[in-house]
């Protein structure tokens, strides 16, 4: 594989062991970002990604809803020299059907909420202190969590999730207002993978270059913003 330019930026991308995260990881590496990617199993694609890349792409272990495991990759990370990050981004989520809110189980609920807001934003809290001033923290949203879109039925949690992710990162904003860190809520469309299903109208090796181009652009940008990967605001 070939890079492009700017060797010396880097890159921490949380959730790349396939889908979006795993094409956002390979595009960053095109682009000459120094990449470091995590997944919850060894191998797989990302390792294939990363064994091609000869070094520009590194693997770390990380199941993102343990506390004890994003405190043990921040301290393997500052432990390596020169690991100062100008992107973390953050790429989670999952979903459990098609379901009417009162018949989800308090279970479910319980899971989902935790792997679609909260662990990113635990995930945020304690990495952030790794990104250079002026870097950027950005977490993989979706239009499905704004509310003034919500007007067609189907997969409440799922949207719930994503409504609750976007509510805990304008407060998480709203207390390092000061840390001079770009912050970006992303909506990448919706893309086939395991999450948007075989029949989404947009592949991830078309909408993430548009992403990226949306993370380079915003680069110094204050405050934070929800946009889609086109560089539009999206609505709350």
């Amino acid at each position: 594989m070939s890079t492009t330019s700017k060797p010396d930026r880097a890159a921490l991308i949380i959730g790349a062991s396939r889908g979006l995260g795993l094409v956002l990881a390979n595009e960053l590496a095109r682009r000459g970002w120094r990449v470091i990617a995590t997944t919850r199993r060894s191998g797989g694609e990302l390792q294939a990604s990363a064994d091609a890349w000869n070094g520009r792409l590194t693997v770390e272990s990380l199941e993102m809803t343990s506390p004890e495991q994003l405190a043990a990759l921040r301290e393997r990370l500052e432990r390596q020299e020169g690991c100062r990050l100008d992107l973390l981004f953050v790429n989670a989520a999952i979903d459990r059907g098609n379901l009417p809110i009162h018949e989800v189980s308090t279970d479910m609920f319980a899971e989902v909420m935790t792997t679609n807001a909260l662990s990113p934003l635990r995930a945020l809290e304690a990495l952030r202190g790794l990104v250079a001033p002026g870097g950027t923290v950005a977490v993989m949203s979706s239009d499905q969590g704004s509310i003034s879109r919500n007007t067609e039925g189907g997969y409440e949690l799922y949207k719930a999730s994503k409504a609750a992710l976007n509510q805990l990162m304008r407060s998480y904003a709203t207390r390092h207002a000061d840390d001079g860190q770009t912050k970006l809520l992303i909506d990448p469309g919706h893309n086939q993978t395991q999450l948007g299903g075989p029949d989404a109208p947009l592949i991830p090796q078309e909408s993430i270059p548009a992403v990226v181009d949306v993370l380079e652009a915003q680069t110094g940008a204050p405050g934070l913003q929800f946009l889609d990967r086109h560089g539009e605001t999206v609505p709350w």
